[in-house]
């Protein structure tokens, strides 16, 4: 599928963007241009990987110039640029639509232009029943991708997206500050024991994403199934992998945080087909037929449960140990 093509990453100097790359740049992939706004982070991606599969375009995805500019003869992009943090949304909002809402336009814009085959925006389970502006942002990316999708022509770029769970260790995530606090000799802050969260390595979300590239239709949204934990445990199997003695202590939880995340609603989940280790939620299609929305209801939704955090597979200490062990991130912390 890739072989001698053009992918185009946005966001490509992020912990996922580079994840995606390190994929492709074993792949039969022609070139890989990373397109962001961080030139040092790009320079120094360029001098460590030294690779002439890359090219390196500066650039915002607030401003369609120059997304039109670097995404001719592309065909597949990759849309990982986005505001991510959730407390920095909360107090920026207007930032996060900017760049979460209208550069997810930009770029689907850029790319029906440059009449690339397909692209896949990177989508979050804050999304799903959004309480706070990062999820908000990203709800409306999402439904602006399947908006488009639904108006593209027969032959015109294939718009689908991604939507995960916290990727662990992954840069500003909850490991790599519960193994810093334990290196420096600090107690591990955990917001709310209870609170549970989806455990996905970096791998496997990139596995998610070839998979929406390879099989996804116009407006398709794609979720990997996923094991959760609740933030004590995990905390407490960091503590055993490290041999620590750190105290836990509870801060409370932060602005905009939930105390559990759903990866699909209950109303997707009525439509939503079981791909084996995917879920698929088809674009709903209907038209401005106002019928079909108050005229006609929707008798499934009543059968189906959200699928959260709580309510998916849930490992025990033990079983998230064995998990953590075989991240990276993990492995180059006890060996440093």
């Amino acid at each position: 599928m890739f072989q001698n093509k053009i992918l185009m990453i946005t966001g490509g100097t992020g912990s996922f963007g580079q994840t995606v790359l390190k994929r492709f740049l074993e792949s039969d992939v022609r070139e890989i241009r990373i397109f962001s706004r961080d030139e040092k982070k790009q320079e120094e991606m360029r001098i460590a990987l030294n690779n002439p599969k890359l090219k390196f375009y500066i650039g915002d995805v607030r401003d369609y110039n120059s997304l039109l500019s670097a995404m001719k003869g592309v065909d597949y992009v990759f849309h990982a640029a986005a505001l991510k943090q959730v407390p920095s949304c909360e107090f920026y909002p207007i930032e996060a639509v900017k760049t979460n809402v209208l550069g997810t336009e930009n770029v689907l814009n850029a790319a029906t232009a440059n009449q690339a085959k397909r692209v896949v925006v990177l989508s979050t389970d804050k999304a799903v029943y959004p309480i706070n502006a990062m999820g908000i942002s990203k709800a409306m990316a999402e439904k602006l991708m399947v908006a488009k999708a639904r108006t593209q022509l027969e032959k015109e770029t294939v718009f689908c997206a991604t939507r995960y769970g916290n990727v662990m260790a992954s840069r500003g995530s909850v490991i790599p500050l519960f193994v810093s606090q334990i290196k420096e000799g600090k107690a591990l802050t955990v917001t709310d024991p209870n609170m549970t969260r989806f455990l996905m390595s970096l791998e496997e979300s990139v596995d998610l994403v070839l998979y929406a590239f390879t099989h996804g239709e116009q407006g398709d949204i794609f979720v990997q199934k996923a094991p959760a934990s609740t933030v004590a445990d995990l905390a407490e199997a960091i503590r055993l992998i490290f041999s620590a003695k750190s105290p836990v202590r509870t801060i409370g939880t932060r602005h905009g945080e939930k105390l559990y995340e759903s990866l699909i609603s209950r109303e997707e989940m009525a439509k939503a087909e079981d791909m084996g280790d995917y879920y698929r939620i088809p674009a709903d299609n209907r038209d401005l037929n106002y019928a079909q929305f108050f005229s006609e209801g929707e008798e499934k939704i009543a059968q189906f449960d959200d699928y959260t955090s709580h309510n998916t597979n849930q490992l025990n200490v033990e079983q998230i140990k064995n998990l953590l062990l075989k991240l990276d991130f993990i492995r180059e912390e006890l060996n440093a």
